[in-house]
C-alpha cells in the first residue's frame, strides 16, 4: 500500500488567500470566505464524473448489505 504523508496533502496546507484574514474588515473577510467557497464548487464540478462513480459503488455495496461510515471533524467532517 502507498503511504501518504499528511503534510503533503493539499488539504493540509496553509491557504495563502486566507493568511491575513484576521486583519481584514468584516466585509473583506466575508468576501474572501465567499471567494474560497466558490472555488470549492468549481473543484467539485471538475470531479463530478469520479464522484458519481464513487456514489454508484457505494450504493451497490449498501444494497448488498454493506455499511458506510462517515469520519471527520469540524467543517471537513460535514
Amino acid at each position: 500500500m502507498n503511504q501518504v504523508s499528511l503534510d503533503q496533502l493539499l488539504t493540509e496546507q496553509s491557504n495563502p488567500a486566507t493568511e491575513h484574514i484576521d486583519s481584514l474588515s468584516t466585509e473583506e473577510m466575508l468576501r474572501v470566505i465567499n471567494d474560497e467557497d466558490r472555488r470549492v464548487a468549481e473543484a467539485v464540478d471538475q470531479e463530478l464524473r469520479h464522484i458519481a462513480m464513487a456514489v454508484d459503488a457505494i450504493v451497490e455495496r449498501l444494497r448488498a448489505g454493506g455499511r458506510l461510515f462517515y469520519i471527520g471533524a469540524g467543517t471537513s467532517g460535514r
